[in-house]
């Protein structure tokens, strides 16, 4: 194993020994990021959420008057409660070639690799700076990053390439589907079952808008509109949660569940609510209400992520395809950071890291160490390319 394997594997397990759980603060973690940056010589800003007790860290070295390079990813893991482990899910363990341990794969492995080149990076004279971008709660809707990159405008150039290193076997990813999770509150009238009729049973209601979302889901993977480069070609609609109702023998007054839309590029995950929204207002409501006024929905929407779209033209797919050795290129299902700062900064976004994102929010969670030694190659090779002439 190579001395720079060595320096990625002990800040990996220092990485993994920090429980950062979504529900917890990171705070810990990024102090500890902060002060090996400043070690490096790296300037860093950090930015955090409305209570104080979760953060982001932009790490920077190079010439700060040129747009750059950022390096992302997010310092979150999710919960191991319940799951099964063979080993301490906190502490960073070697077997047969396997990096175990919570978030070794999703996604402190690449974490890992980019701080372990930062002195590197800050030692080389650069031709453009290299932004290291460390968010929070990110398993929870990529909401953490958002003061990150509105913080950005701080800077005298913004970025003009994004790699987020979530998990794809160092393989380029182009785009990702665009996200929304939504809550809804049906509000029915009780009475007594033998009564049913002149009540109004939000868990029957709720049942008819879910009726509808799974006739929406099969219009779309009946009828599309496709993109064969992912895995599921076609925009999905999911019901993960509901809950309703007190006792068999009363008209239920309340019902609540949640339900996800994740669109395609080119298919509009907002618009498709809205027509979700119409449907309740046009057919359901009317309905309840002239049971009850006070009987309806409402809406509560818990995440938007937007979705990534990058040209294969793209300068910086070039760029990514050509530091990976990768000689193809595809598309994601699951969501990630790159959405926002293309949105916001209109970034040329490139997902591409180390690990094979089935192994995330298992137990036993691993990542390969060949993997470690991919993504080291990477980042040296884009070290290569930032030196000044």
């Amino acid at each position: 194993m190579s001395s720079d394997s060595l320096d990625t594997l002990s800040i990996l397990e220092t990485l993994v020994a920090f429980p950062t759980v979504s529900r917890d603060s990171n705070l810990a973690l990024i102090d500890w990021i902060e002060a090996y940056a400043r070690r490096c010589g790296a300037a860093t800003r950090r930015t955090f959420n409305a209570e104080g007790t979760k953060g982001n860290i932009l790490v920077s070295v190079g010439p700060p008057e040129v747009a750059g390079v950022m390096l992302s990813g997010h310092t979150d893991v999710v919960p191991v409660d319940g799951q099964d482990w063979s080993s301490d899910p906190f502490v960073l363990t070697e077997r047969d070639g396997r990096l175990y341990g919570r978030g070794a794969c999703d996604m402190k492995g690449f974490l890992a690799v980019a701080l372990a080149w930062l002195p590197r990076f800050a030692a080389a004279p650069l031709a453009k700076p290299l932004h290291i971008a460390f968010s929070h709660d990110e398993e929870v809707g990529c909401i953490g990053v958002q003061s990150l990159i509105e913080d950005l405008k701080h800077l005298p150039a913004i970025p003009e390439v994004c790699i987020v290193g979530e998990p794809t076997m160092m393989r380029p990813m182009l785009a990702h589907k665009g996200k929304v999770n939504v809550r809804v509150r049906v509000k029915g009238f009780e009475c007594h079952s033998s009564l049913a009729p002149t009540g109004v049973n939000a868990v029957e209601y709720a049942a008819e808008l879910i009726a509808f979302l799974k006739g929406m889901a099969r219009k779309k993977s009946n009828e599309g509109p496709f993109d064969t480069m992912f895995d599921i070609a076609h925009t999905t609609v999911h019901v993960g949660l509901i809950e309703g109702g007190t006792a068999l023998n009363i008209v239920p007054q309340d019902c609540c569940f949640d339900f996800e839309i994740r669109a395609i590029p080119g298919d509009d995950r907002m618009a498709m609510l809205d027509e979700i929204k119409a449907h309740v207002a046009d057919e359901l409501e009317p309905a309840m209400k002239a049971i009850h006024p006070s009987c309806g929905f409402s809406w509560e929407i818990l995440s938007s992520v937007p979705g990534s779209d990058t040209d294969p033209n793209d300068p910086a797919v070039h760029m990514v395809s050509q530091l990976s050795g990768a000689n193809s290129y595809g598309k994601v299902a699951f969501g990630t950071e790159a959405g926002r700062f293309q949105t916001r900064w209109g970034m040329s976004t490139v997902i591409c890291g180390p690990g094979d994102i089935d192994q995330a929010h298992k137990p036993d969670e691993f990542i390969d160490l060949d993997q470690i030694r991919a993504c080291e190659s990477f980042v040296g090779r884009l070290l290569e390319r930032m030196r000044a002439v």
